[in-house]
């Protein structure tokens, strides 16, 4: 198995010891800061795993189906628990959710039609504030600034993630549009 493919499995890995940990924060010293430190981890393999895959010019069966897949459980895991603890309105989990249901699904039926669908800029700029709005909202600091910010990064990603949503969609309608 190589790098790349490791890293994927240390995120899967990392995803139920993130979750216990983020439920358990208040009975462990300084558990919110221990959550975020596992879910930055986790968020950083997606980026390493991706990186030396390019460099390297590995792309594997495995890592084309799993590095998705542990992306969206590590963002799906961590979104749930914000509804679970009412830190976050599940109207936005449900949409962003079903935005990465709806894109694998586009993505499934251009595999097989032999196509990949790389990523777009809006796709990857709509993850990094997804991330820091994650991290945001593990720390959850009271302050009356970080509040405001929080909830603005919040609506940041909800609006990134509709827009490459539909961005996504148009520029990929010849696999799901019959013409």
């Amino acid at each position: 198995m190589n790098t790349p493919n490791k890293l994927t499995l240390i995120r899967i890995v990392l995803i139920p010891v993130f979750m216990v940990v983020y439920v358990l924060q208040f009975d462990i010293p300084y558990g919110k800061y221990v959550a975020a430190l596992i879910f930055c981890a986790a968020a950083f393999t997606d980026f390493l795993d991706g990186y030396i895959a390019r460099k390297n010019n590995i792309v594997t069966d495995f890592g084309k189906f799993m590095d998705p897949l542990a992306d969206k459980l590590l963002v799906s895991t961590a979104l749930i628990l914000f509804v679970w603890n009412q830190r976050l309105n599940p109207f936005i989990v449900i949409i962003i959710v079903s935005r990465d249901f709806i894109i694998s699904g586009v993505r499934l039926i251009a595999a097989n039609k032999g196509k990949v669908i790389a990523a777009s800029y809006w796709g990857k700029f709509k993850t990094l504030v997804q991330m820091l709005m994650i991290l945001m909202l593990i720390l959850d600091w009271s302050y009356p600034i970080y509040v405001h910010l929080t909830n603005f990064v919040v609506v940041l990603a909800f609006a990134l993630t509709v827009i490459s949503l539909v961005d996504y969609l148009w520029k990929n309608r010849e696999f799901y549009i019959k013409g």
